[in-house]
């Protein structure tokens, strides 16, 4: 059962019942939907024409057949036995909301104690690093974030964006995407196109105990394009060429942050750093790094044990980090 932030209306309610039903992907007459959810034919109807303004997905209506959904679809089901295989943290359902990281920084506020995760089936404002847009539309990909206690300072934040990326990596791999491998600082690629990213918030005194808001954005099962969207992006279904068990991928994805977590904890970056360049797919390419309203072009070298870029530069390794710096290849335009 998934909920929401101030509980589904009555209209949307039945909206995602009727989508319950059309996530099948078959036809499904009006006469059947409407016996389903105890509401006239037509009633039917304008349901349908509202599910594509409310959650941007395309019904079609063929006469004679009924309706069905252009893509099949997966819901998220918390309550599924693949999911319950990991129980570290607490998982909220939701079926819409602004933004799974608000949403964890705004469960902190009220009181809830980390570790626990937030999952949604849409974002109306989902976002990532330096303010851009994260288009997420309903039901089509995974929204996750988790929120986790930092006791040990600026130390305990070291690299946790990259571990995280791996950790994103490998569970992509567990569901069969291949040719993965990332672009610093925490962009996941699959054959050279953007597939997941990481974000993360911090809240708290940083030199002390903070929070930290580790939010991951997959896509999974999108497959058509959009002008939101500003740079060459894919999904695991356009990689594999088969629809992707959300389910089965956020339990993997849970799996694979508890144990990627559990080694940052223990041993910090430098633990990652030789699979992490070994999974950087522009090690050796000249760069071009934009550092507010500078560019430095160099020869992108990896990360070193604080999981820094290194960047040679007329013979010299530099290195450089923080949030807002932003990465292309030399001849992007």
């Amino acid at each position: 059962m998934s909920d929401n932030a101030k509980g589904p209306d009555a209209p949307l309610l039945a909206s995602l019942q009727l989508l319950k039903i059309l996530q099948d992907g078959r036809f499904h007459s009006g006469e059947d939907l409407g016996r389903a959810l105890g509401i006239s034919r037509s009633a039917v109807w304008k349901k349908i024409k509202k599910i594509n303004s409310q959650f941007g997905l395309l019904v079609h209506s063929v006469s004679g057949q009924g309706y069905r959904l252009a893509q099949e679809m997966i819901s998220l089901a918390p309550q599924a036995q693949f999911i319950g295989r990991h129980s570290t943290w607490r998982i909220g359902m939701y079926d819409s909301l602004d933004s799974t990281n608000a949403e964890a920084l705004r469960q902190l506020e009220l009181g809830a104690i980390a570790p626990f995760a937030i999952v949604s089936e849409q974002q109306t404002a989902g976002r990532g690093r330096r303010g851009r847009v994260w288009v997420s539309p309903f039901g089509e990909n995974l929204y996750f974030s988790l929120l986790i206690k930092n006791d040990r300072g600026v130390k305990g934040l070291e690299g946790l964006s990259l571990v995280i990326g791996l950790a994103v990596v490998s569970a992509l791999r567990k569901v069969g995407v291949q040719s993965l491998g990332l672009k610093w600082p925490n962009d996941v690629l699959a054959s050279g196109r953007k597939i997941a990213g990481v974000l993360l918030e911090l809240s708290g005194d940083l030199a002390d105990v903070c929070h930290v808001v580790i939010g991951v954005g997959i896509n999974t099962n999108m497959l058509c394009s959009t002008e939101k969207i500003d740079q060459e992006w894919t999904s695991a279904s356009i990689e594999t060429g088969t629809l992707i068990d959300r389910n089965v991928l956020l339990s993997e994805l849970q799996i694979q942050l508890d144990e990627h977590l559990a080694i940052h904890g223990e041993s910090g970056f430098p633990a990652f750093v030789d699979e992490w360049n070994k999974n950087d797919l522009w090690r050796g390419k000249v760069v071009e790094l934009s550092a507010g309203g500078r560019k430095i072009s160099g020869v992108e070298s990896g990360v070193d044990q604080t999981g820094a870029l290194m960047l040679l530069i007329d013979g010299n390794f530099r290195v450089f980090s923080g949030g807002e710096l932003s990465l292309r290849l030399q001849h992007d335009s």
